[in-house]
C-alpha cells in the first residue's frame, strides 16, 4: 500500500524545539511553512493541541487557504466543545477544504492542562467521555434525520446537522495513548491508532494486541507512527548532531519533569534500559525531557534512517509523522533526503509481496 508522510507545523519559527504550535502567530510563517511540506511530498501536517496555544482549526483553514493539495491532522480535545458543535465544525472544514482533513482525539494529557480548560474529569473518565462524544459526532454526520442520544456524559435531544463531511462517512479519526481506557476508546470507535517509536519488538507485540482489541468490535486496526529524524551525511556526523541537540535541549530544559502519562511512562522505560535500540533508535531526547510526546528518535544517514523506517512499514505501519528539531531545515531535509528513499522502498517491497502472492 502506498505510504503516507505526515509533517507538523507551528504557529512562529522556534530554532531547536521539542514542541511547535506554542506561542504567537505569524502568519507568514504558517503560510510558509505549511507550503514548505507541500513543497517537498508531505502527505499532511499536524497540528496540535495545547491549552495555551493558538486553536488548531483556524491555523488549518489559513493554511488551506494558502496551499492547494496538502492535507492536515488536526488534534482536537474532547470535551473541550459540545459533540453536536465540534461535528459541525469539523464537517465544514472538510466541505471547504474538500476532504483535507483527519481528526486526532486527544483525551488524555495531563491533568494540569486539562484542568487549565476548566475540565476536571479524571483520566479514565474522559476516555469514557470520549467514545461518547464519537459517537454523537458520528451521528451527526450520518444521520438523515433528527435523533436522541441520553449518555453517561452527553445528551442531545433533535440532534441534527445539515452539514454532512465531504469525506464518506466522515474523516478519519486518530488517537494515542497506552493506558487501557485509551485502547478501549480507541478499539471501539477510531480509525487509526498513533503510537510514538519504539523498539522493534515492542512495537510489533503493540501492534498485535490492538488487532485483536479491534477484531473484538468487527473493525480493522490500522497504524500510524511518529518518529524524529536526525541526519548527516555520515552516520558519526549524524551521532554528533544528536549530541549537540540533546546538550542545548538540556540546557533550555534543566531537570527532566515526571512523565504525565502511559505513553511516557513506556518510552522512559526504554531510555532507562538503554540510549540506542536497534542501531538507530535514540532515546536520549526522551530521557531528557521526560518523554513528553513524539521525542524518540532515528539517528543516521538518510539511507539508515530510512532503512529503519521501513523495518517498521514491513510490520504493518502504513504511515509515519517525521520531524525533526531544526526547521525549516529538518523539514526540507526530510523530503529531499529522506521521503523519496522511504517511498521507493515501500513500493520494492510492495513489489516483492506481489510477485510472491
Amino acid at each position: 500500500m502506498p505510504v503516507k508522510i505526515t509533517g507538523m507545523i507551528g504557529t512562529q519559527q522556534e530554532g531547536i524545539a521539542v514542541h511547535l504550535i506554542k506561542g504567537k502567530i505569524s502568519r507568514e510563517w504558517v503560510i510558509d511553512f505549511t507550503r514548505l511540506h507541500e513543497q517537498w511530498d508531505y502527505d499532511s501536517v499536524l497540528v496540535g493541541y495545547y491549552a495555551s496555544a493558538a486553536e488548531g482549526f483556524g491555523i488549518a483553514l489559513y493554511a488551506a487557504d494558502h496551499t492547494e493539495r496538502i492535507k492536515f491532522l488536526i488534534a482536537h480535545r474532547p470535551g473541550s466543545v459540545a459533540p453536536a458543535l465540534a461535528a459541525r465544525q469539523i464537517a465544514t472544514f472538510d466541505q471547504l477544504t474538500q476532504g483535507r482533513m483527519a481528526l486526532h482525539v486527544i483525551a488524555g494529557t495531563s491533568d494540569q492542562d486539562q484542568a487549565s480548560e476548566g475540565d476536571f474529569l479524571p483520566k479514565n473518565d474522559r476516555y469514557r467521555r470520549a467514545g461518547e462524544y464519537l459517537e454523537v459526532m458520528r451521528k451527526m454526520w450520518t444521520s438523515d434525520s433528527p435523533f436522541n442520544y441520553r449518555g453517561e456524559f452527553y445528551r442531545v435531544e433533535g440532534a441534527y446537522s445539515d452539514i454532512k463531511p465531504h469525506q464518506q462517512p466522515h474523516p478519519r479519526l486518530f488517537f494515542g495513548g497506552s493506558s487501557e481506557g485509551a485502547l478501549q476508546m480507541g478499539a471501539e470507535h477510531c480509525d487509526v491508532f498513533a503510537i510514538f517509536g519504539e523498539p522493534l519488538a515492542e512495537t510489533e507485540a503493540r501492534l498485535d494486541d490492538f488487532r485483536r482489541r479491534t477484531a473484538a468490535f468487527g473493525r480493522r486496526a490500522d497504524f500510524n507512527m511518529s518518529l524524529r529524524t536526525i541526519m548527516a551525511d555520515n552516520e558519526g556526523a549524524a551521532w554528533d548532531k544528536a549530541q549537540r541537540l540533546l546538550a542545548d535541549i538540556e540546557r533550555k530544559t534543566g531537570a527532566a519533569p515526571q512523565p504525565s502519562n502511559h505513553s511516557s511512562e513506556r518510552l522512559l522505560s526504554y531510555a532507562a534500559r538503554a540510549d540506542v535500540h536497534d542501531e538507530r533508535l535514540w532515546m536520549g531526547i526522551a530521557r531528557a525531557t521526560g518523554a513528553p510526546g513524539n521525542t524518540s528518535c532515528l539517528v543516521g544517514t538518510p539511507e539508515q534512517v530510512a532503512a529503519a523506517v521501513l523495518k517498521y512499514y514491513r510490520l504493518g505501519i502504513p504511515s509515519f509523522l517525521l520531524r525533526g528539531f531544526e526547521n525549516p531545515q529538518d523539514t526540507v531535509a526530510i523530503g529531499r533526503d529522506l521521503i523519496p528513499l522511504i517511498r521507493a522502498g515501500v513500493a520494492e517491497i510492495d513489489r516483492q509481496a506481489q510477485a510472491a502472492e
